[in-house]
């Protein structure tokens, strides 16, 4: 394995300090974390991306139809799931802020893990990895040592940045806008190299219990993976996604704002498809990744001591309302692929709604540790022991744009009802208009008006 960029600390797993959970009783965490992964996959009903190892995962536990992340953008979501709390708990609402610099002490789910006797690791983006320009730099956005023992982080060997085929979509102006049939196999690109990585850690503990985070990049831009997943999608077989001719306009701050929206503008029929071909085969690539850590489970007969979170960090926009990005309030934006794979746990699909701020109290939950006050969300062990069991009744996700404005969003069975710091308002009814094409906020204002009071309280 050729790894380029490396950062690593290592120490000696901290001492319990729970006396009460016996060594051989603390179950491994594999928090599995994926970027830019949007729930378009062979287990939540897609007939075209091949997802066959995390169709496996999703049989072996529940998966969460209806999750739904605080902030979606990956440094913000992040931060929101690793310490449990609220964007608006944590100050973090960009791609740019330092969580420590925010909340300098929080004590994130693996610290609290690592500080009562797990061995830490991460490899690749677990928590967002920011500008780090130095490894000093680089060290404080995947926090270590605080969350950490050891932290790694990859880039691409030399036959992996050669590209047999692609380009920019977008003539330069958008740098992260490019895609490319790689040369080399899996490991020529950090997600193989990630795999491997974990694997050898997995295999190297032994009975020692761990959390380990498996940040894979892809399918985040730039869009390149190993030549042979495009051959998965041959473009005749792929079909794009059209707005329906009636569509309601969106407000000026909901979608298809700045350079993104004026460079999407202009993308061709052709564009588009090289851009979901690309998408699709960087997801295919990623699943493959994720197949070789369930081997590793079954192999070392390791799944009745290990809960398995698979999450993608937010959704992903591939053409509704012609944007090619996240950062939006829209469901497709804010709900992202959760599957949870635990000891004693239930298998099938949960259809409540849950959130992302509920994944701390999860782990804290099944590895026996006492979690710290004041989180915002609570322990889905409930809905994993029986998946129809519920979930809330409504969910809630932010976004800033710039320094002032805003727009908050909550979403509950039937509705969605967005409010903007401009004064525009949206609201979709999802038992006619599941892709919210149709803006009816003028037509239902009494239902507007009380979402409207149910986000004001939640602030």
């Amino acid at each position: 394995m050729k790894h380029v960029q490396i950062l690593l600390l290592a120490a000696l797993p901290t001492l319990a300090t729970s006396a009460d959970v016996a060594a051989a009783t603390k179950p491994n965490v594999l928090f599995i974390a994926v970027d830019d992964l949007r729930n378009t996959l062979g287990c939540y009903g897609s007939s075209v991306v091949q997802t066959p190892n995390i169709d496996r995962l999703s049989e072996r536990g529940v998966r969460f139809e209806r999750a739904y992340v605080q902030y979606p953008v990956c440094n913000a979501s992040r931060s929101s799931f690793l310490t449990g709390l609220r964007p608006d708990q944590t100050g973090v609402t960009n791609n740019s802020t330092l969580l420590r610099d925010k909340l300098p002490n929080v004590v994130t789910f693996p610290q609290l893990l690592k500080e009562n006797g797990w061995h830490a690791a991460a490899f690749g983006k677990i928590f967002h990895f920011g500008g780090g320009r130095n490894a000093e730099l680089r060290a404080r956005w995947m926090d270590l040592p605080k969350s950490w023992h050891t932290a790694q982080a990859y880039r691409p060997t030399e036959l992996g940045q050669r590209k047999l085929a692609g380009r920019n979509l977008t003539g330069d102006v958008l740098k992260w806008c490019h895609w490319g049939m790689m040369e080399g196999d899996d490991d020529d690109q950090p997600d193989g190299q990630i795999a491997t990585a974990v694997i050898e850690r997995i295999e190297s503990l032994g009975d020692t219990p761990w959390i380990i985070g498996a940040g894979f990049m892809k399918p985040h831009d730039p869009f390149v993976a190993p030549a042979k997943y495009f051959d998965h999608y041959p473009p005749d077989m792929l079909e794009l996604y059209r707005d329906p001719a009636d569509i309601s306009p969106a407000p000026p701050l909901a979608v298809g704002f700045g350079t993104f929206g004026e460079e999407f503008s202009k993308f061709t029929d052709h564009e588009r498809l090289e851009f979901l071909r690309a998408y699709y085969a960087c997801t295919t690539f990623m699943d493959a990744q994720v197949g070789r850590l369930l081997d590793t489970l079954d192999q070392l007969g390791l799944w009745e001591r290990t809960v398995v979170i698979f999450v993608g960090d937010h959704g992903y926009h591939l053409g509704e309302r012609n944007w090619w990005n996240k950062n939006t309030l829209f469901d497709r934006s804010c709900r992202a692929p959760l599957i949870i794979a635990a000891p004693n746990a239930s298998r099938g699909v949960a259809n409540g709604f849950v959130e992302f701020v509920d994944l701390y109290p999860t782990i804290a939950d099944y590895c026996g540790v006492t979690p710290p006050t004041g989180l915002a969300g609570q322990s889905l062990r409930p809905i994993l022991e029986d998946p129809s069991s519920g979930g809330k009744a409504a969910v809630r996700t932010i976004v800033t744009r710039g320094a002032s404005e805003r727009g908050d969003s909550i979403r509950t069975d039937r509705w969605r009802y967005t409010a903007w710091s401009d004064g525009s308002r949206e609201l979709y009814d999802h038992a006619t208009d599941a892709q919210e094409t149709n803006n009816v906020v003028d037509a239902q204002p009494e239902v507007a008006q009380k979402l409207h009071r149910q986000l004001e309280v939640g602030r």
